[in-house]
């Protein structure tokens, strides 16, 4: 599985997301990070904003809304197999976790790290959806509010990453952005606990590929 995990959007240069497609150019938008959001129309709006960067970057975009699949795991891992890969936006990492975990796509995830047949899968995302890959969501609740879980879907909170991933990710790190004084204090915490991390400022992307166990 391949993964471009972006600090904000596509990054600086979006066509080495293009160059991660595999033959399969059919991907699923997965924007469940805003489920906070009461404000329908600026949600429209801001989805329909990837859909159409992921149309200019050769991609077939289409709207995958995890709550749909709560207790369905088989009903998604099934959708998933339409798809060449994920784009899975920013807003709370902890609402995106849950929505995971509720969907059972962080363990249908796992399976692809270690399905052969799976090798050419885009996973590609951006804030928090870079960092629920991550062993552990510890730290980031100094720049996100993990309340929103209970609030929104009244699920208990996710601490635990999915794990493709060895490392916690600081994104918006020394960028403009309002979350950039807030990532500071999590990564203060990583530096205290011992976490390995990796700071991304905005326009930087990291580019790996998940190894076979």
């Amino acid at each position: 599985m391949k993964l471009y995990l972006s600090s904000y959007k596509f990054g600086d240069d979006p066509n080495k997301l293009a160059q991660l497609a595999s033959s399969n150019k059919r991907i699923a938008l997965i924007a469940n990070a805003l489920d906070f959001s009461n404000d329908t129309e600026r949600r429209l709006a801001s989805e329909q904003k990837q859909i159409d960067g992921l149309k200019d970057l050769g991609f077939e975009p289409e709207l995958l809304d995890l709550r749909d699949y709560f207790g369905d795991m088989e009903g998604l891992r099934s959708k998933l197999d339409e798809f060449g890969g994920l784009w899975v936006i920013g807003g709370n990492a902890f609402l995106l976790r849950s929505a995971m975990a509720e969907s059972g796509l962080d363990k249908i995830l796992i399976e692809y790290k270690n399905r052969s047949d799976k090798t050419e899968f885009l996973y590609a995302g951006f804030s928090a959806g870079a960092c629920v890959l991550a062993p552990s969501l510890k730290g980031i609740e100094l720049a996100d509010e993990p309340e929103k879980v209970t609030e929104v879907y009244g699920k208990e909170i996710v601490w635990e990453g999915i794990g493709l991933i060895d490392y916690s990710i600081a994104p918006h790190f020394d960028s403009d952005h309002p979350e950039s004084e807030m990532i500071n204090e999590a990564i203060k915490y990583f530096k205290h606990e011992g976490i390995p991390y990796k700071p991304l400022r905005d326009g930087e992307v990291i580019i790996s590929e998940t190894k076979l166990r």
